[in-house]
This record gives structure tokens, sequence and C-alpha cells, in this order.
């Protein structure tokens, strides 16, 4: 049988990485030859997790045709953010919990897409749906990927559903909940050994808003000082993105994790877009943004509504 990779989108984060090796996991257990990998750098939020519960880092994959044709794609499906040569494979399943844009097959597939907080939310819907148990260790992955992307439960993507499996897999891993995951996000959040080329590429994803080239990333941080102190190099490093990739906009979205607030840096030629999507007038280029902590439902739409 052939090999089955399972992979998130690249700068991969939390759900990304706990997602697939979750997802493989749940495959092998129904006969199937299935191996997660990874598209980029293990940010230190996902390495704490990983070492906590003592699971193996995914191996980096640079090009999938060369190990495979067939492939499972968990916590994306925009082909921008998978694999550069995505085109070259056929893809069997999508477990996601994004908008669906710029994807299509020449074959039917199995598209599993719910307005859930987190990938891992239906990874363990799966698991029971199939009668696997769930293992201790997978068990804290997928409770790791579900307070990451959840931001212990303060995100507005966050639903009850999440909670719940949240509360579930922390029994099943044998973990305290809300002690476990400050903790990791605390880890996640510690900026102080990154360079400003890291901060801006840890959780960075491209989008096509209104005919913009669109690069948003963000950062969780327990303090946005400890970031905005080194606004000038990390101004430069976006600027270079820019210029390489030709793009419209780079907002980086720097997020405060303690008091459920961000702070936007925006460069290019259409910073206007994010004066007028949030009504805020971007000064040294930026701008406090309050309550805002998701991109998927705080920040995307809200440019999307904006180029409009």
């Amino acid at each position: 049988m052939e090999k089955i990779l399972v992979f998130g989108h690249k700068n991969p984060d939390t759900d990304t990485i706990c997602s697939a090796i979750a997802y493989a996991e749940l495959k092998k257990e129904l006969g199937y030859d299935a191996e997660a990998v990874r598209l980029g750098e293990v940010n230190s939020e996902t390495q704490y997790a990983l070492d906590y519960f003592k699971v193996d880092t995914p191996r980096l994959v640079q090009k999938v045709t060369e190990e495979t044709d067939k492939v499972i794609l968990v916590d994306h499906n925009e082909r921008g953010q998978s694999a550069d040569d995505i085109e070259g494979v056929k893809v069997l399943e999508v477990i996601d919990h994004h908008r669906i844009a710029n994807f299509e097959t020449a074959d039917p597939l199995y598209y599993r897409a719910e307005p859930v907080g987190c990938t891992a939310t239906i990874i363990k819907k799966l698991y029971k749906e199939n009668n696997v148990v769930i293992p201790k260790d997978i068990a804290g992955l997928m409770l790791s990927a579900i307070i990451s992307d959840s931001l212990l439960f303060k995100s507005p993507t966050c639903t009850e559903e999440d909670v719940q499996a949240a509360k579930e897999l922390a029994e099943i891993a044998n973990v305290e909940l809300e002690t476990y995951g400050m903790a990791m996000l605390k880890a996640g959040a510690d900026v102080s050994s990154k360079t400003a080329e890291q901060l801006i590429s840890l959780d960075a994803k491209p989008f096509n808003i209104g005919g913009n080239k669109v690069i948003i990333a963000q950062v969780n941080t327990v303090d946005p000082q400890d970031v905005l102190a080194r606004q000038d190099e990390v101004e430069a490093a976006i600027q270079s993105v820019i210029d390489e990739k030709e793009l419209d906009l780079f907002l980086f979205v720097i997020t405060d994790i303690l008091n459920s607030n961000s702070t936007a840096l925006a460069l290019g030629t259409n910073t206007a877009l994010v004066e007028k999507a949030y009504n805020v007038i971007l000064e040294n280029n930026t701008a406090l943004l309050e309550g805002v902590v998701s991109r998927k439902k705080q920040v995307l739409p809200v440019l999307t509504a904006a180029a409009e």
C-alpha cells in the first residue's frame, strides 16, 4: 500500500502539527499507511506540547511528489497555503475548519469542514465515529491544538463543541486544563529568542483580498511591547517580504493573550484597507485593535468586507 502523507499548512501552528499527527494515527488504526509530516518549522508553543506529551516532531518535507501521489490535508484547503507541488498529487481527504477558497479536485474526495474553533475538535469526533480509542499522548496533542486555536477559550472562534472536546481530552491526557493551557500559551508567547524574520513568518498566511495580494501574520505575546520595541527591524523584515512577493499589504497582528487585544502593524501600498476595515488611523504604521484575537473571524472577513 502506498504511503499517504498527512499535513497542514505552511508556517505550521499547533493545530496544524497536532491534527496531522492525530489524524495520521487514526488512519493507521484504520489500516492505512499514513504518516504525518510538516511543511515548515515547528514553533515554540507546538514544541512545548510535543515535548510535554513525548511525541516526536513530524519530519520536514519539501516536495511531496517525491514521496507519494496521495495526500490528506488538515487545517487548510487553500492551495497557496499548501505544499508547493500540491497540484502534482491526489488529495484524498480534507479535514478543516476554515473558509473554502481556491480549491478544486479532479476526483471526488472526503471533505469534512465544520464551523468549529479547531481542526482537532473535528478529528476527535472522527475517532469516536470510527470507534477508535484516543491514546493519552494523542489526546494531549489534540487538547493542545484546541487551547492554541481558541486562546484557552477566549477567541470568538471557540464554540461549545471545542470547550467540551477540550475537557474530555484533558481527562484522557490526565492534565489540569487551565494550568497546562496557560503554560503552553506562555511558552509560545516568549519572543525573546526570535529574529524579526522568524516573528513575521511563524504564523503567516497569504490571501487574495479584493484583488490585493496580502499576507496576514500573527504572533501571540504576553506583552506586545516585547515585539514593538523592535519595530524598526520587524518593519525591515516585512518590507523585504513585500518586495519579494510584490504584496499590496502585509498585516502583522501582535496579539496580547492576557488582555485579548491586538496591535496591528501594517505596511504596503494599501494600508488604507486596514484603516477602513477597523475605522482606525495608523500612527507609526500601528493601531490598536480592541478585542481582536482571531485572524479567521476578526481579521480576514473584516478586511474582505472592507475591500468590497
